[in-house]
């Protein structure tokens, strides 16, 4: 640098300018050169250029980022998918997508299902696999799934073709607690992930958790009533007969999980992976650990006539009070 006059190099010709005049001279030409601006960030796969393209326009929005590998195998992403997962809930429920309310309860009972179409239901529907009620009164759709892992992982993925603000399941589970009793209600905050339908949503490392927003408005609801429930772990696995098991019932209690069944964990995890809120309302059914406490047909009868009208009552008023609020439910964004 030569004495009282300043060089720099211009990043937009690589020439060197010896004075003040020329320095200006060369930023104002800079500015007359438009460059070109940076490209939108992208918001997951929640961005409509994303949502709505065919895989191969996905694929190439996210070419050159090492980091994100898309997953195109779930409906809200894969427009194939989401066509033949509509075709298919109407054909396994017999109505129609565009009849299903927003805010949507699962259960595992046909009782179930006849005493929400006599306390508030419009309409009633049976498919090759489920039952179906709809009420606009409530503003509630209930499904009957049927039993176990796999069901619950399909009806998930059906459901969330109809993108529900809200899902709650209202099932039952066998205590596992001393304290327990019949009738108690669980409001699981996670549950333990041994089944076989899970492991195709999320890897195992992911926690089976609810969302949280729908059981906070459980939980009020329940509470208002005067109602007490028991919160923590549940243990969901598609082992039946496990009471005879004594290795694994020694395994229970090394675990100090509250309840056990076939489906919670199933439903948080496919819930999470396709974007469906969902929270659990469970009932305590039996109490296999204790003697005598194994589930059995007078017994099942027993506890859906005395609790099953209670159980549906406070999962319509957290669906229709969900439905009234207009909160938004989902607390993350990916």
């Amino acid at each position: 640098m030569k004495s009282g006059k300043v060089l720099f190099a211009h990043r937009g010709t690589g020439k060197l300018f010896s004075n003040v005049a020329k320095r200006k001279k060369a930023v104002k030409s800079s500015k007359k050169s438009v460059r070109p601006a940076p490209p939108k960030t992208l918001k997951g796969l929640e961005s409509s250029k994303i949502r709505d393209a065919s895989a191969d326009k996905q694929e190439k929005l996210y070419k050159g980022n090492p980091f994100i590998i898309p997953n195109f195998n779930r409906t809200y992403n894969n427009a194939k998918k989401a066509k033949i997962a509509r075709d298919m809930l109407e054909r396994y429920t017999g109505s129609h997508p565009s009849k299903f309310k927003k805010q949507i309860i699962l259960t595992n009972f046909e009782y179930y299902i006849e005493r929400f179409h006599s306390l508030c239901g419009s309409e009633k529907t049976r498919g090759s696999a489920m039952t179906v009620v709809h009420s606009d009164s409530a503003d509630v759709t209930i499904v009957n799934f049927s039993i176990g892992s796999p069901m619950a992982a399909l009806a998930i993925e059906l459901l969330s073709v109809v993108e529900p603000k809200a899902v709650l399941f209202l099932g039952m589970c066998g205590g596992l607690h001393r304290t327990l009793k019949k009738g108690d209600f669980i409001l699981p905050t996670a549950a333990i992930r041994d089944e076989g339908a899970s492991i195709h949503f999320m890897p195992m490392q992911v926690p089976a958790l609810p969302t949280f927003k729908i059981q906070k408005f459980v939980s009020e609801i329940v509470v208002e009533r005067g109602l007490d429930y028991r919160t923590g772990v549940v243990h969901t696995m598609d082992y039946r007969f496990w009471e005879f098991d004594e290795r694994f019932k020694a395994q229970l209690y090394e675990e100090r999980s509250l309840g056990i069944d076939m489906e919670t964990a199933t439903l948080f995890v496919s819930g999470f992976a396709s974007k469906v809120p969902i929270g659990a309302l469970l009932l305590v059914s039996d109490l296999p650990l204790k003697r005598g406490g194994i589930k059995t047909k007078k017994s099942a009868s027993s506890v859906f006539k005395t609790f099953t009208d209670l159980h549906l009552e406070i999962g319509i008023k957290a669906m229709s009070e969900i439905s009234e609020k207009g909160e938004h439910i989902r607390h993350y964004k990916w």
